[in-house]
Parts: C-alpha cells; structure tokens; sequence
C-alpha cells in the first residue's frame, strides 16, 4: 500500500471521527448507561456506539482487512497478525463518564506489524490529529491540517517537558526523566499524551507494562511518523499483534529529543 492509497483511507475516515467525536459528547450530555466488563473495567453506551461507527466505516473501506477492537471479541483470540485494525473507541472511558476532557477516539491500520495508518479524536478538546505515513502526521486546525514538524529555538531547547500517567512518579520513571534533564512534568491519561508530543508541546512520557496495543497503536504512528519515537524500556522498537495484544513498558520522545 503506497503513500496514495494510505492517505485516501484517513481522509475517508476524518469524517467518520468528526461524527463519532459529536456523538460521544452528545451522548454523555443525555447521561451515559454504563455497565462493567469481565476485567472489571466500565464501559459505555457511548464506547459501543462509537465502536460501531468506526468499524462499520473501516469495514467498508477495507473489506478484506481484519478488525481488533477493544469493545468487541472478534479476531482476539487470534495470534502473530500482521496487517490490520486496531481501534480503540474511547481510550480514558474513566475521564468520558466524569465528564473530563483528555478522552479519545483511536483507530490504526497495522502492516507487517508497524502501525502505519493512525487516527485520534479528542473531542472535548476540538482536536484531531492523523497520519498516512512518514513526514505525513498532522492536526486538523479550523478545517485546516497542520504539519506536526515544530521548531525548536535554543531557550526552548533547555526546557524539557514531560507527561505522567500519575502525579507521583516511581523511581524507575523518576530516573528517566532525571536522565533527559526534565524541568517539569504534567499528569495526562489516554492517547493524547501522543499527540502533544508529536505536536511538541511536550517532550518524553514513561510508563511501566499496563496499557494494551489498541491503547497506543494510533499514538505510535502519529508520533513516530512527525520525526518522534517509542521504543520499549530497552530502546527496542514495538511491534503489533502479540499474544494477547500486551505492551511492555514504552519510552515516548519527541522529536528534538529522538534527534537530540
């Protein structure tokens, strides 16, 4: 699948994100239903509807290509994919159904195990962010898209930000910001602790093994295609379609960073 064909897809599926985007708002606004999972997690009308959407569009627009979504069973069980979807419809459901901002929306396309393809929505902060490729990640800003490609003068050089998954870090994460030289670090759930840093409004996020593939699939190809990197806590790149769709603990860095 080249450049062209990659580019046709997103920008097919941008409107069916903007849709699903008001939808999740306009349902949370009515009051959600929730309801509790096996793995003891919540989910919503609103991750389920959502769900829907995105699937029915991506199943039209790539009929022959699997679906792995975190709100359905279909294609879990199966092991070492290598090209195919992974959506996550609302990734921080905690923050959706407390009415909080950081949400979003997700999907990525996986070819030969490499998220190449990927979406993010965060509707409650009108903001929209994509990719189809290397040097092709962006941001939608009024109907406009905006490449992720921020520069970086000397001041701003010094002044190394980071986001947190918690206000109070652990030695191990500690140590790693202590080594990038952190000045401070900010508390920030869901895929778009991706985005800001693709975008280059932040710098690093650490995180021990917790999150699954769908949570971090889209993030991973918007941030490494805008000149930015994940690696594994061994500097190891991140493949997709493991057992069971596990992460290990995953090192996110900017640009200037990844090219510091």
């Amino acid at each position: 699948m080249d450049l062209k064909d990659k580019k046709k897809i997103v920008l097919d599926l941008i409107g069916t994100f903007q849709t699903a985007s008001k939808l999740s708002l306009s349902l949370r606004k009515k009051g959600l239903k929730k309801t509790i999972k096996e793995d003891n997690t919540p989910v919503t009308n609103g991750d389920l509807e959502v769900n829907k959407l995105l699937i029915d569009k991506i199943s039209k627009l790539t009929p022959d290509t699997l679906i792995v979504s975190e709100e359905t069973s279909a294609n879990k069980n199966l092991d070492n994919l290598s090209t195919f979807w992974l959506i996550d419809p609302i990734d921080g459901t905690y923050d959706y159904i407390n009415n909080k901002d950081e949400f979003t929306l997700n999907a990525a396309l996986i070819i030969n195990k490499v998220p190449e393809i990927g979406i993010i929505s965060a509707p409650a902060k009108n903001r929209l962010f994509y990719t189809c490729g290397d040097g092709n990640s962006f941001e939608i800003i009024n109907d406009q898209a905006r490449l992720l490609n921020p520069k970086i003068n000397n001041d701003e050089q010094k002044n190394i930000k980071a986001v947190s998954y918690s206000d109070k870090l652990k030695k191990e994460i500690k140590d790693i910001h202590d080594k990038f030289k952190v000045n401070s670090y900010t508390k920030m759930k869901s895929s778009l602790k991706f985005c800001v840093i693709a975008a280059g409004e932040f710098d690093l996020y650490v995180a021990e093994p917790r999150a699954s593939e769908w949570d971090i699939a889209a993030g991973d190809a918007i941030l490494s295609n805008s000149g930015g990197s994940i690696t594994d806590m061994n500097g190891e790149k991140i493949y997709y379609g493991k057992k069971d769709f596990k992460n290990p603990g995953i090192i996110l860095k900017s640009a200037r960073l990844n090219n510091g």
